[in-house]
Order: C-alpha cells, then sequence, then structure tokens
C-alpha cells in the first residue's frame, strides 16, 4: 500500500525520492519537507509495499530508507535491491549513530548514512550532492569525448556514471564513482581525506569519534572502491594511500 504520494506526477522534472520507514510520525514530517523541497515523493511503510509499487513500474532517483523496520530490515531492502540491479541510490536514516553501522552500511551498497536526528537542512544538502553528480574539468593528461574521459585503463562515462576498467563495467555506486572521478581528475595529485569525505557529505559535516573520524568513513569507501577494480583485476593498484594524509590515483606513465 502507497501510504503517500507527493508531488504532481505529470511533472517530470521533479527528482523522485522513495521514503520506506515503519515510523508514521517520522515518515510523514520528512514527507512534507521534502514536497515543500519540490521533490516528487513516494512514501511506504515498509518492504514488500515498497516492493510492490517497484514491481507496478515505479521507479525513484533516490531511496531514503530505515534500518530498523519489522519484518524485513534496510539492510536486506538493500541487498534485494542490488540483487535485483536496481543501482537507486540509498540513504541510510537511523538513530544508530554507532560507527559499525555506518560502515555496514557502506559496504552493503548505500551511497550515504544520516542520523534522524539531523536537521532537514542537513539531509537536503546531503540529498543535492548526490543528485546533483559531479560536473567537473577535463582529466588531466586524458583523452576527452563528448562525455567520456580516458585515464589509461580506465574510462568514465559522465553522462551516466558510469566507469570501466580495461574495457569490463565496474559496478560502483554513484558515490563511489564521484570519488574515483574526483582523484582521476587530479591524478598523480594527493587528495586529501577531507575532501574525499566533503565530496561525499558536504563541506564542514563530521562523523565519526574524535575530530579526525571521517577518515575511517573514506578509508571504508576506498576499500570498496579498489575491491570492485580487484574483482576484475587482480593486479590493480592506481589508488594509493598516503596515511594520515589521503588517497591519490597513479599518473599513467
Amino acid at each position: 500500500m502507497v501510504l503517500a504520494e507527493a508531488g504532481v506526477r505529470q511533472e517530470s522534472d521533479r527528482l523522485r525520492i522513495a521514503i520506506v520507514d515503519d515510523d508514521p510520525l517520522f515518515r510523514e514530517t520528512l514527507t512534507e519537507n521534502l514536497k515543500e523541497a519540490e521533490f516528487a515523493v513516494e512514501a511506504f511503510d515498509g518492504a514488500e509495499p515498497f516492493f510492490g509499487w517497484l514491481g507496478d513500474g515505479g521507479e525513484a532517483d533516490l531511496v531514503l530508507l530505515d534500518w530498523r523496520m519489522p519484518e524485513v530490515n534496510g539492510i536486506e531492502v538493500l541487498r534485494r535491491l542490488r540483487d535485483d540491479g536496481l543501482e537507486v541510490p540509498v540513504i541510510f536514516l537511523t538513530v544508530l549513530s554507532e560507527q559499525i553501522y555506518e560502515e555496514a552500511a557502506l559496504h552493503s551498497g548505500a551511497v550515504d548514512f544520516v542520523e534522524k536526528s539531523r536537521s532537514f537542512a542537513i539531509l537536503r544538502k546531503r540529498i543535492d550532492l548526490i543528485l546533483e553528480g559531479v560536473k567537473s574539468p577535463a582529466i588531466n593528461g586524458a583523452e576527452e569525448e563528448a562525455d567520456s574521459r580516458r585515464l589509461g585503463e580506465l574510462e568514465l562515462k559522465l553522462d551516466s556514471s558510469r566507469a570501466f576498467w580495461k574495457g569490463q563495467r565496474v559496478n560502483l555506486s554513484l558515490t563511489e564513482f564521484k570519488l574515483v572521478q574526483l582523484m582521476v581528475e587530479r591524478a598523480g595529485q594527493d587528495v586529501t581525506y577531507r575532501e574525499l569525505y566533503d565530496l561525499v557529505h558536504g563541506r564542514g559535516f563530521v562523523a565519526g569519534s574524535g575530530p579526525d573520524g571521517y577518515r575511517a568513513n573514506v578509508r571504508t569507501f576506498m576499500k570498496r572502491i579498489r575491491q570492485k577494480f580487484r574483482e576484475l583485476d587482480a593486479e590493480f593498484d592506481e589508488i594509493e594511500n598516503y596515511p594520515g594524509f589521503g588517497y591519490r590515483w597513479r599518473q599513467p606513465a
């Protein structure tokens, strides 16, 4: 059962957000905030109504997903989405603030993890960062095509946020693609933990314990990105780490 439908459906220019959360008050409040921000919204009280809607042809540009729900929790919803081949970006909304939950969400393919106690302004910024994509200059030293960039064995399709390594598709999430693109734009140069984190979460936001807690978040992303490349090429070593500072993408010789 669809619990709320916001936005005028014939206005196809509106970005579509699906909310999956069993808390009716939170769901209603978030729906109204998103409506006022001119998003089209579909809201569901659990996994089965959500997947039923998808099965009937429903589409979303972004999913806001509660972690704790009865019967089917958020992690299971995300895994089912990915198993079904749906790469829609997912942001977890949760009262669970421990870093272990954030890392589990990112490892499962979520693009972000936001505590429910955060203001809507924070969430809106994170949504905008994820949906707007990255508009960037040409890669230093790379061959250029209209919507494609090449650097060594890597090809980035900017119009679809798809990456290819030695001609094979690398199954990166939108956030992972952004991080790779930033490093590749500055191939051969160091990119700080803070720069990489700000690309994902927005400037000035801090997660994790202590003033440098954001570094663990970045390391989680990089570990997952490397793993995806190495699934295609066991000798992949283009991403270098400088402990305490950041990462760099190797400049081809």
